[in-house]
């Protein structure tokens, strides 16, 4: 079984069924890596880098990502339950990581007052996330479950909601300018502004 090493460079390796969790791993780098089918939940990334790496069926519930950087990374049908994405090192002078997550779920997950643009969701749980204060916008969050996620000055500009669902935000409290609703969906729109409706 490999074992990750603080301050490791790994190259274009593939982990498979990796138990890392509740560990802690410190300054180490990982390009062009795949990992299928491994457990970090709990555990503890400190100032690592992922560039160019992609997460399939990994558990990553409620680690910590503390000023870890993420650049064009993919987590396909994985669970990232509690994630505070905020303590990540998020660099200003790039507003688009290239992220993905594709059938995932980020129930509790936070995103508190981050910049990150053009992020892709899909058919991903978004249940009790935070996105209070930050920017999204030219993000797609397709057909994803948004109930009781958190929106208060987030900017969803040219942002696409397309069969996303369950979501309640306020047009008069968040940048929604171009963003793209499912018809029906948008109707909670509506609801906000105290709008009745009537055949």
């Amino acid at each position: 079984m490999t074992h990750l090493s603080d301050s490791e460079e790994y190259y274009d390796q593939q982990f498979k069924k990796l138990a890392f969790k509740g560990e802690k791993l410190e300054k180490a780098v990982f390009e062009e890596c795949e990992f299928i089918d491994c457990d970090f939940s709990d555990a503890v990334f400190s100032r690592c880098r992922f560039v160019d790496c992609d997460f399939h069926n990994c558990n990553l519930s409620l680690a910590e990502f503390t000023y870890s950087q993420w650049l064009n990374v993919e987590f396909r049908e994985s669970k990232l339950v509690g994630v505070d994405w905020t303590k990540a090192d998020w660099p200003t002078y790039r507003v688009d990581p290239e992220l993905r997550f594709i059938q995932c779920n980020m129930r509790g997950c936070s995103f508190y007052g981050l910049t990150l643009q053009e992020v892709k969701f899909e058919q991903t749980s978004l249940v009790d996330v935070d996105f209070r204060e930050s920017d999204f916008s030219q993000s797609k969050i397709l057909d994803c479950d948004l109930r009781d996620a958190l929106f208060m000055r987030t900017n969803l500009t040219d942002a696409d909601l397309t069969d996303s669902h369950s979501f309640s935000m306020s047009v008069l409290d968040n940048q929604l300018s171009g963003a793209q609703f499912s018809r029906l969906e948008a109707l909670n729109l509506l609801e906000t502004l105290g709008i009745q409706l009537v055949d």
